[in-house]
């Protein structure tokens, strides 16, 4: 796993569950749409006695970015937090190109604060790549790699 403080670093979902099971302090950001959450399914970290932060970078119908996501990912994190964003933040998408515009839009935000924050994007996301009959789920990703999750 690469990390960076002021930019982003990458590593496949089972380095992430391995980084939020040893690290209490970790979050997971799942920056998919609300029918993505629902109908596809969300990680479960309740084994590691947290939630997942659900906040969409972009609003579904429009997929509009949330101009305000850093802002409001790093209030909701400093008001859970006392004041102190977590050391290492992971960010899910479905396949990985999603969370990494919203790990590199925090991990800016973060430099400009002066937090010392690792944004981690999830490489593979949670249903993975594309397979030869363009379906996704079977060849890598955080469903495909048998890790906690569950219909929401």
């Amino acid at each position: 796993m690469d990390r960076g403080t002021g930019s982003v670093g990458a590593c496949n979902p089972a380095e992430a569950w391995e980084a939020l099971r040893d690290d209490p302090a970790a979050r997971l950001v799942d920056v998919r749409t609300e029918p993505e959450w629902r109908f596809v399914g969300i990680p479960d970290l309740s084994a590691l006695g947290r939630d997942v932060i659900l906040q969409e970078w972009q609003a579904y119908p429009t997929m509009a970015v949330d101009p305000a996501f850093a802002d409001r990912l790093l209030d909701r994190l400093l008001e859970q937090s006392a004041g102190t964003p977590p050391r290492q933040l992971f960010f899910l998408c479905r396949s990985g190109g999603r969370s990494m515009q919203a790990a590199l839009s925090v991990a800016a935000a973060c430099a400009a604060q002066g937090f010392d924050t690792s944004c981690i994007n999830i490489e593979e996301g949670f249903e993975g790549d594309l397979d030869a009959q363009r379906h996704r789920g079977s060849l890598n990703g955080w469903k495909s790699r048998e890790l906690a999750w569950r219909q929401s």
